[in-house]
């Protein structure tokens, strides 16, 4: 009922703003200046004239004076009114409300409190918020809604904005890293005819025009090594993967991630990679990460843009220390597995394996392979405990269809996964370029298919003859930039990196 009433009371302010001649939504504001511009260096804006625009979060005083405070996207002030000023459109300020948004003109000046501020001269209303906002305590506290209704949760909580302006400049600094390094950026089918390049049940569409399914792509792998065959050698791709499968802290069935091939190279120049990437972030400007090389004593220990950082190439994620300098550890899959169960899984058969499982309250459906065992029994004992910086290397051959055979050991395969505070942040092949062998791979993930597991890689006829035109030998990667985004905000939940997350009904 609060919210109806002021709603109502709003649209009748809105009314009178129209009938006194006032357009209420113009079409356009100049700006001559952004807050945080004005903050950072309020020295030399003192008795400057400005110009800016933003949305009103509080409003203060009453008779002749009022205060109010104006945000744009990354910083706020105080904006002082005065009747003498204003004259004939101080009255209008009886019209306003939070949450509107208005833009000013005026001078800076520091009051006696030390708190910089605008003696406005002139505003202009840009647009009317017919809705109230929440209470500033009270309003948005429920999780739910904060996902459902992102505009409010961004427009009342500065910290879930410096999340997203971090997102965005995590993925700008990737992109720097790879371009500089004369990688292409590319753009791959989101709609595919056949899906391939990961373990995942897809989600269905179907094409019209062409009176076929097609399927929303789980990977973007195979289409981007096609592009290697043709000889675009150092190419990646920003892309937006969907996956429909559960949703927890760290899955989302939409989700983002950066992958890219490099021909001539193999695994080991991957994780180079890797770790140089991760480099780069914790190089980034202290407003826009929670970890920096080389920070001074003097330097600003909690900057409106920053979170919790340590010294060196650290973060700190949930009350964890987490060290990125290179090199990282590395220990492959079946000597993870011997570490953290205290068996030679390697040596079982299925059987044992299965009895293993059982023994220790793991469920295993009868459709699993061997692979898919091992999987289960490394997702459930190995990985919670791969808290630093970790490489784990050399997987079994039917866990990685796309990979190239390990060419120490017929029965693995030349591929990793890193892992970071128990999550994993990326995938990487020496890539497997022998079509015929590839043909084999794709005929045992077949059989997988028809034992019942759904999530197994399907034939894809076209990628073969692809690669029958010759594939040099290529390094690929994978890396999820949502969670990369979690580890550099301390975020606990990949909901709170995705501006409009996937929610239930």
């Amino acid at each position: 009922m609060f919210e109806e009433e002021q709603e109502k009371i709003r649209i009748e302010k809105l009314g009178k703003i129209k009938e006194s001649g006032i357009l209420p939504y113009p079409y356009k504001f100049d700006c001559t200046h952004k807050i945080k511009d004005i903050r950072k260096s309020k020295e030399d804006f003192i008795d400057k004239e400005v110009q800016f625009a933003g949305r009103i979060l509080a409003i203060r005083g009453h008779g002749k004076v009022i205060f109010a405070d104006i945000q744009d996207r990354e910083s706020k002030i105080q904006l002082y009114l005065k009747a003498n000023i204003l004259g004939e459109s101080f009255e209008l300020l009886k019209l306003l409300d939070i949450g509107d948004f208005i833009g000013v003109q005026g001078k800076i000046f520091e009051t006696k409190t030390e708190e910089l501020t605008v003696s406005v001269q002139k505003f202009t209303l840009l647009s009317k918020s017919l809705n109230p906002l929440p209470e500033k305590w009270h309003g948005l506290v429920d999780k739910e809604v904060r996902f459902r209704k992102r505009y409010l949760d961004l427009i009342m909580s500065p910290k879930v904005k410096e999340v997203f302006i971090k997102r965005t400049q995590i993925i700008k600094c990737i992109r720097e890293f790879l371009d500089t390094r004369e990688f292409l950026e590319v753009e791959t089918p989101v709609l595919q005819g056949i899906y391939g390049g990961g373990f995942a049940e897809p989600f269905k569409s179907y094409y019209k025009s062409l009176d076929r399914d097609f399927y929303l792509r789980i990977s973007d792998e195979l289409y981007l090594k096609r592009l290697i065959i043709g000889g675009l050698d150092r190419v990646y791709e920003f892309g937006k993967d969907f996956r429909n499968e559960g949703m927890d802290r760290l899955h989302n069935p939409e989700f983002t991630v950066l992958e890219l091939y490099q021909a001539y190279a193999d695994y080991n120049d991957m994780m180079q990679i890797v770790e140089e990437i991760f480099e780069e972030l914790c190089r980034l400007p202290e407003s826009f990460s929670n970890c920096h090389p080389e920070r001074s004593e003097g330097s600003q220990k909690d900057s409106s843009l920053s979170l919790r950082m340590t010294e060196g190439l650290e973060i700190e994620y949930q009350g964890t220390k987490i060290n990125f300098k290179r090199p990282w550890k590395r220990i492959t899959f079946f000597d993870s597995l011997k570490q953290y169960t205290g068996i030679e899984t390697r040596d079982k058969d299925d059987n044992e394996l299965i009895k293993f499982a059982q023994e220790k309250g793991i469920p295993i459906s009868k459709e699993y392979h061997r692979g898919k065992i091992l999987d289960t029994l490394f997702d459930t004992f190995v990985q919670p405990k791969l808290i630093e910086p970790t490489f784990i290397i050399d997987y079994p051959k039917d866990n990685s269809p796309l990979a190239k055979e390990h060419r120490n050991d017929p029965n693995l395969v030349e591929r990793f996964e890193s892992f970071v505070y128990g999550m994993e942040i990326s995938n990487a092949f020496s890539e497997l370029n022998d079509p015929l062998e590839q043909i084999k791979r794709f005929e045992m993930q077949q059989k997988f298919r028809e034992k019942g597991d759904m999530e197994a890689q399907v034939m894809d006829k076209d990628f073969i003859e692809a690669l029958g035109y010759g594939m040099p030998p290529t390094g690929g990667l994978g890396i999820g930039i949502d969670r990369i985004t979690m580890l550099f905000t301390d975020s606990h939940s990949i909901k709170d990196v995705i501006l409009f997350p996937q929610l239930r009904t």
